[in-house]
């Protein structure tokens, strides 16, 4: 859902290169689960080339996806990149191994308050490694509303009305209306969840297109949408690079928003673990995590001493990922949510 198939990295020229540059001899292989397009070439290039390895890719563009093959006993992968909601079931499951802190050694350019975002779950890196924080969060295009408040508020004109959508995401759009209550987007009390769908149904839906999850990017793009509520990863994708700061104005309310934090576990059944602490070591030198993030202009706010390196102007000011709240694992709550969930998608018919 929330990764972009941008055609920014050649798969195909990616295999002949990582493939040709190996000699004959036999080499371990390092077998990564991965988001699709989301480690650059260049990286996975260099990798193999240090340790004198071959790296094959596997990717997967949900989280439900992956997880569901590993459930179904899927072998072979030694590291996927999953989100914190299945980092934390993965955990609990006894689906991956420990980090060896003492392979480690770039764990100092880790910043700390991204590990107190992770306080839920792995705050001390036992069992995973913050590898990206992205923000959910408005995008508006500049060059059709001229005037607007920086808040979840403006899903409430209905000046834009027909203009709007809003993201085809439980979780996240419950959680902008949460968000702009004052309240946690994973509280499980009962009042607060009422009054956050009573919000989305009264006031923000009748100004919305739909819900949408998947074609907000191109619709944005076209100019058929003037407002969305998502991830500037899906919008940013769609635009022309050069049109960026003409047409684009992404921001996260004071209020805050949802987001997400994907980490570096090694699978239980990983066959090179070494090789695996390697490549999340390799991942954060500071001037190799700048390559991610200017491949994919995110912040470096996981690693902060790669923006040292960095080229790219980011999509954000890293300084966004400072009001963001993640979505976590609500338990037997989530029916609550689903339930409230299909109240709102209903008064959408």
């Amino acid at each position: 859902m929330k990764k972009f198939n941008v055609a920014i990295f050649s798969m195909a020229a990616f295999v002949l290169s990582i493939f040709s540059s190996c000699s004959k001899e036999k080499k371990e292989t390092f077998n990564l689960y991965n988001w699709s397009y989301y480690t650059p070439d260049s990286v996975l290039e260099k990798f193999a080339k240090e340790y004198n390895c071959k790296v094959k890719v596997d990717y997967f563009d949900s989280n439900e996806m992956m997880y569901a093959k590993l459930r179904a006993g899927a072998k072979g992968y030694d590291l996927t990149i999953p989100s914190q909601d299945y980092t934390s079931i993965m955990i609990k499951q006894g689906m991956v191994q420990k980090i060896d802190h003492s392979q480690f050694p770039n764990s100092k350019y880790i910043n700390p308050e991204a590990l107190e975002k992770a306080k839920g779950y792995d705050p001390d890196m036992t069992w995973s490694v913050p590898y990206c924080l992205a923000a959910s969060g408005i995008s508006v295009n500049k060059t059709k509303v001229k005037d607007y408040e920086k808040s979840f508020d403006i899903f409430s004109r209905t000046d834009l009305a027909g203009h709007m959508t809003m993201m085809d995401d439980m979780r996240v759009t419950m959680g902008s209306a949460l968000k702009h209550l004052g309240y946690s987007l994973n509280t499980t009390d009962d009042k607060e969840l009422r009054e956050a769908a009573d919000l989305i149904i009264n006031k923000w839906r009748p100004n919305l297109i739909k819900f949408d999850a998947e074609g907000y990017g191109k619709s944005f793009a076209s100019g058929d949408f003037w407002v969305c509520d998502g991830y500037a990863e899906i919008v940013f994708a769609e635009v022309p690079e050069d049109k960026h700061d003409e047409v684009i104005d992404f921001f996260v309310p004071e209020c805050g928003s949802a987001a997400y934090l994907d980490s570096m576990v090694i699978l239980k059944d990983a066959k090179h673990y070494d090789l695996a602490m390697k490549f999340i070591d390799f991942s954060h030198r500071p001037e190799i995590y700048a390559e991610f993030c200017d491949a994919l202009k995110f912040p470096a706010y996981i690693n902060k001493e790669a923006a040292k390196y960095t080229k790219k102007k980011p999509m954000y000011p890293v300084e966004t990922l400072e009001k963001v709240e993640l979505k976590m694992d609500v338990g037997e709550a989530l029916s609550k949510y689903d339930a409230l969930w299909q109240e709102i998608r209903f008064s959408a018919e």
